[in-house]
């Protein structure tokens, strides 16, 4: 075994990325104190080729250097937009006409695993605040609500993690696809 080298990879340039397909995936980003979470967040939608991600309320947005620290560039790969008011997006997501889908854990919440998507419909992917979680007046605009099923002791992941293990659960089927094609 050996480790691939940069160039092997097969790495896209930044300009050769806006030209591609994107996965029809916005993530919102709603009041995270973090910008080291935001920027790593970058990362993984850069990752998973999304099609935006929305900053919303006091959430930092590029450029910041903290933002650029933990996404090493993905913030300039990555289309995003920041709204001040949680409706101001929600009305942009609508306009889409996406769903919306919040991660968060509550009494009506289902399984992450369980959600059933359609390959090419849009969705909006709502993370909240690494505190308080997503806003309750944003939950009853959802279309559902889903949570990572966990197993431990605390029963919450870093913004950041979440981000990743939800994205991956949402395009691991098209990753497949997409490998066994090639």
């Amino acid at each position: 075994m050996r480790k691939l080298q940069l160039e092997e990879l097969g790495r896209k340039s930044i300009e050769e990325l806006r030209d591609l397909k994107k996965t029809p995936i916005i993530v919102v980003l709603e009041n995270i104190r973090s910008a080291y979470n935001v920027g790593s967040v970058f990362r993984t939608g850069d990752a998973f080729l999304i099609e935006a991600i929305y900053l919303v309320g006091y959430t930092a947005f590029p450029p910041h250097k903290e933002i650029r620290k933990t996404a090493l560039g993905a913030e300039d790969s990555v289309s995003w937009l920041h709204f001040k008011t949680m409706d101001e997006a929600i009305l942009s997501i609508r306009g889409k006409g996406y769903k919306m889908v919040a991660a968060e854990q509550t009494d009506t919440s289902i399984p992450l695993h369980q959600l059933t998507e359609v390959e090419n419909d849009g969705m909006a992917i709502i993370l909240g605040n690494e505190v308080s979680g997503v806003e309750l007046s944003t939950l009853e605009q959802c279309d559902a609500v889903v949570e990572i099923p966990q197993l431990g002791m605390k029963h919450s992941l870093n913004i950041a993690t979440a981000a990743g293990v939800v994205l991956w659960e949402l395009v691991r089927k098209k990753i497949k696809t997409s490998l066994s094609n090639a």
